[in-house]
């Protein structure tokens, strides 16, 4: 047997010369050439913009209006857990189960004053006199209930302070008008709807 000097060259160019199919057949390889880096971007790209823009304002859509739906149920049946963010808020809540615990004389005023003006112009053909009392009469019970609502803020505040803090009470929290504007609106017409079906339940 001749001795060759470059064999020993060419079987070590042999093994280091391997070809893509022997590359597949290798168990313990990949098994797929790796892929290209803009391949890449390109698989995990996902678009910003849906492409069907007028469905998915549509569901957006849906999707709100069953919220509201939910929120709107909630305020009518008085879950607190389900009604808007705003009317979840603690204070409020205790702002409104004191109003609805207590006779508040603004919320009939409506009412009164439509009966005194329908009065009014029915005697005033027959006992014109009558007309200057009827007048007076309104305008008597508007005081006694912007009265009334003076003294049921100054008591609602002072537990709202020893409850919650001064913060609750501030001219940013609008609690003074949230509590004027529920005292103002008839108990039965009231949103959120009472907790308590009757007067008397005061918050603890």
């Amino acid at each position: 047997m001749t001795w060759n000097p470059f064999k020993r060259g060419a079987d070590e160019d042999a093994q280091v010369q391997i070809t893509p199919t022997e590359l597949d057949d290798n168990p313990t390889g990949k098994g797929r050439p790796t892929p290209k880096r803009k391949q890449v971007e390109a698989e995990n790209l996902r678009p910003i913009v849906p492409k069907d823009r007028k469905a998915s304002r549509k569901v957006e859509r849906d999707k709100m209006r069953e919220k509201q739906n939910e929120e709107y149920d909630a305020m009518r049946n008085g879950d607190v857990r389900h009604m808007p963010m705003a009317e979840r808020i603690p204070a409020r809540v205790y702002i409104r189960d004191y109003i609805d615990a207590r006779w508040n004389l603004a919320e009939f005023f409506i009412p009164v004053a439509f009966v005194i003006l329908l009065g009014s112009m029915a005697v005033t053909a027959f006992y014109p006199q009558l007309s200057m009392p009827l007048l007076i009469l309104m305008y008597a019970y508007l005081i006694a209930a912007v009265i009334d609502i003076a003294l049921m803020w100054r008591k609602l505040k002072a537990k709202l302070v020893e409850k919650y803090g001064e913060g609750v009470v501030s001219k940013g929290s609008r609690s003074a008008t949230y509590a004027w504007s529920r005292a103002l609106q008839l108990r039965r017409w009231r949103m959120p709807r009472p907790r308590s079906p009757k007067r008397g339940n005061w918050p603890k």
